[in-house]
């Protein structure tokens, strides 16, 4: 059974499938992680997190490191003989427990064939949210890589499953729009370069009923434009999180929420340590029990319809995606002249390959829209903003918009129960 069939599997039985962000060094300790993930009280799948010098495809700093026995904050992969890994997973990864590499790769050869040879079939990243933020990797090498890689495990034994990691770019202050857009437009580049069964992803972001119609712009848009098997995650929030343990399973029961009543099959999770420092295996466990436990309370949430037109988030990803598809037959040809020419650009990113002209802005009701558009083309659809000038100060504020609000509601009242808070947003 494939990574995909197994979640949609668990979602068939009424399970939201939970999942950490967890990775550590030691395959011993690895393998303690995966055990722990398994036999918690959700409905799980594992993760191995890759290191950051595997990320970056710096071996020779990775083989210092092994060699000095530095601490790492992942699994390296691609250092580890095959027999290895494959021995850390016996016992731990079956049907019914499928494990997903994460890395953060725009050069990710390397890691996805050591995940073959180990036996692996899962993992995430795409063209352009594994390369605009994490380093100055040319856009065009990371669409050659990642084009490669995707025939690589497309022509592996088994049926390997891909998500995409566009949902997500940058964590904050990019509108609901272009996230649904990169996310869509990196799955249909994993379609079309031969990996039929994919997973589309959305960040929970600034306003719980934004969010709720971003998850039914993104599940249309896949309905209407994927040819493959597919399954929507929600992670939790992405930017700066609460910092009081109160604060961050606030946000993450909202993100739990989010994921129910949105319609999606799996949650990236987070956990209280998450804004201080890497999480332990018990504290990654308490969060996937917290975030199960939160969508069981959930459970009956639905989202609004939006079938009438789709709503404004739905237009707009939709313009554009064609857009980006006018550009070229080849998504990832059209993926570089789409952002050689503006028509994709995301707010503050600073890669030579951005455009760097579009900006985001937090509005008074909390929704996260645009205060510059560029050359997005967006002309007809987005109304100027009439909130004032921007300043630096303003753009900082925002960056904590979500700490604070969290932070602050915690300590103050309480965390509000999840049901009651995306109810409650379906009627604003």
């Amino acid at each position: 059974m494939s990574f995909g069939e197994a979640v949609r599997r668990a979602y068939a039985a009424g399970r939201l499938v939970v999942q950490p962000r967890m990775g550590f060094g030691s395959p011993e300790v690895m393998r303690a992680g995966l055990a722990a993930t398994r036999y918690a009280d959700a409905a799980t799948v594992g993760t191995i997190t890759v290191d950051s010098y595997t990320r970056l495809d710096d071996m020779a700093a990775l083989a210092e490191a092994l060699r000095s026995r530095a601490a790492l904050n992942g699994y390296p992969i691609a250092s580890h003989p095959a027999a290895t890994t494959r021995a850390m997973l016996d016992g731990v990864r079956d049907e019914g427990f499928p494990v997903q590499v994460r890395h953060g790769s725009a050069r990710p050869r390397r890691i996805i064939k050591a995940l073959i040879e180990a036996g692996l079939h899962a993992t995430e990243g795409g063209p352009v949210s594994y390369c605009l933020p994490y380093g100055r990797t040319p856009l065009a090498e990371s669409v050659r890589n990642w084009r490669e890689v995707c025939e690589l495990m497309a022509g592996a034994d088994e049926r390997p499953h891909l998500e995409t990691f566009g949902g997500c770019m940058l964590g904050q202050l990019c509108p609901p729009s272009e996230l649904v857009a990169l996310s869509v437009l990196e799955a249909m580049f994993f379609q079309q370069h031969g990996v039929a069964d994919v997973s589309v992803s959305y960040a929970q972001q600034t306003h719980p009923g934004q969010d709720l119609e971003a998850l039914a712009a993104l599940r249309r848009l896949c309905a209407e434009l994927l040819t493959g098997d597919w399954h929507v995650v929600v992670y939790a929030y992405m930017g700066r999180y609460a910092s009081t343990p109160e604060g961050a399973r606030a946000l993450l029961a909202g993100a739990a929420g989010l994921a129910v009543a949105g319609g999606a099959q799996r949650l990236i999770v987070k956990t209280v340590a998450e804004a201080v420092r890497i999480p332990t295996i018990a504290e990654n466990v308490a969060a996937l029990e917290y975030a199960d436990a939160a969508a069981r309370r959930a459970a009956g949430a639905q989202a609004p319809d939006f079938a009438h037109d789709g709503g404004p988030v739905y237009r707009e990803a939709r313009v554009l995606i064609d857009a980006v598809v006018d550009q070229a037959a080849d998504l990832g040809d059209a993926l570089l002249r789409a952002f050689a020419r503006g028509l994709l650009d995301v707010p503050y990113c600073i890669h030579p390959d951005n455009a760097g002209r579009a900006r985001g802005r937090i509005g008074p009701d909390g929704r996260l829209g645009w205060a510059e558009i560029g050359a997005l083309p967006l002309g007809g659809l987005v109304a100027r903003s009439d909130d004032g000038p921007w300043t630096a100060a303003d753009f900082l504020a925002s960056l904590s918009h979500v700490q604070q609000t969290f932070d602050a509601a915690a300590l103050t009242a309480g965390p509000v129960p999840v049901a009651h808070h995306y109810r409650g947003a379906l009627r604003r």
